[in-house]
């Protein structure tokens, strides 16, 4: 066996810093959003011209005349700032860890690490604009939905990172190997099924129907209500009202919400017939301390999603709820880093 922190490269401690880091990031965006502070500062990058935020009484009524539509509220200014520099925070953490992986390319070591560093980079620099447009769009629910996404893969790419500069690989035998085989196109699967479904969730956020359906199992005391697919996935509403509260009717909303639902059940089913494959497949204790580890995840995911309902969405329940499905994210992710850079060994 090897020495793990041997074989780790340099900038694994501050990629897994990064990880920390942006776990608090879609936290604090979640919150952002539950509690309606997504236009709490009606300008970018500043709140109301002010650095932080308006906090005299005088600031205030300055703040109040530049922007007589949208009057300044405490306690929807602070989440958004707060978040704002959390998320400026990680972007330099990431320039960072970009110039730690062109050192180590001049250095002849592991370029790989360098392309994922400057596509991380580049792709924080844009994350910035999809926040910069979700102000300026008065939050455009398809830009909402893209800058949640954007977070999610910002914290899988840096967990990927981490991953690599961890360098520690699967050690698989002959025997094992065709097993090993068979499940890389499983968990690719159920890589795009746990994204396609944080998606939906995005969606259901943005559109502001997470209390579309009050009700379990039945949403508005029926199994199948009134609902308007079209109007709900309209993906080509205009640009221009402020959707702060969102602009559906109660149709479209429930339409959301209830695909919301089934994408939960079928995500469910999905990676429980995936456990069961990796329990089956017998290769040593690899994938069953793997296949442990995504079902406790998932079981707790599926408890706070029954609770969001359970106990009318409370914001607690719902901000652990994003933060377990990025930490569901994290675990396909592994999965597949695993699978996709095991070594073959020949057992003597």
């Amino acid at each position: 066996m090897f020495n793990v922190k041997e074989n780790r490269k340099r900038g694994f401690k501050l990629a897994l810093f990064s990880c920390f880091v942006a776990v608090i990031v879609i936290g604090l965006g979640a919150f952002t959003r539950l509690v309606d502070a997504g236009l709490g500062c009606p300008d970018w990058p500043t709140c109301y011209g002010h650095a932080f935020w308006p906090e005299t009484a005088g600031e205030v009524v300055v703040a109040n005349d530049a922007y007589p539509g949208m009057p300044v509220e405490h306690e929807k200014t602070w989440p958004e700032m707060v978040h704002r520099y959390f998320a400026s925070s990680l972007g330099l953490i990431t320039i960072f860890l970009t110039f730690i992986a062109i050192q180590k390319k001049r250095l002849a070591e592991n370029g790989p690490a360098l392309k994922l560093s400057l596509f991380l980079l580049a792709f924080i620099i844009l994350q910035g604009m999809f926040g910069m447009w979700t102000v300026t769009l008065k939050l455009w629910p398809q830009v909402v939905t893209l800058h949640l996404l954007g977070g999610f893969t910002t914290f899988s790419l840096l967990w990927l990172l981490t991953l690599r500069l961890n360098n520690q690989q699967w050690a698989i035998n002959n025997s094992s190997w065709v097993a090993i085989q068979t499940l890389k196109p499983w968990a690719i699967l159920g890589l795009v099924i746990v994204s396609s479904q944080i998606a939906l969730g995005g969606w259901t956020t943005s559109n502001y129907a997470a209390l579309a359906c009050p009700d379990l199992p039945t949403c508005q005391t029926q199994w199948l209500p009134d609902m308007d697919f079209k109007r709900g996935f309209d993906i080509f509403q205009g640009i221009g009202p402020n959707y702060l509260g969102g602009t559906m009717n109660n149709e479209s909303r429930i339409a959301i919400h209830f695909s919301h639902r089934i994408g939960a059940i079928v995500t469910t089913l999905y990676l429980i017939g995936l456990l069961c494959t990796m329990l089956r497949a017998n290769i040593r204790d690899y994938t069953v301390v793997m296949a442990k580890v995504i079902a406790a995840v998932l079981l707790l995911q599926v408890c706070l999603g029954l609770a969001n309902v359970y106990f009318n969405f409370p914001v607690s329940v719902a901000v652990l709820h994003n933060l377990v499905g990025a930490l569901l994210l994290m675990t396909m992710v592994t999965l597949n880093h695993r699978l996709f850079t095991a070594q073959k060994i020949q057992l003597t």
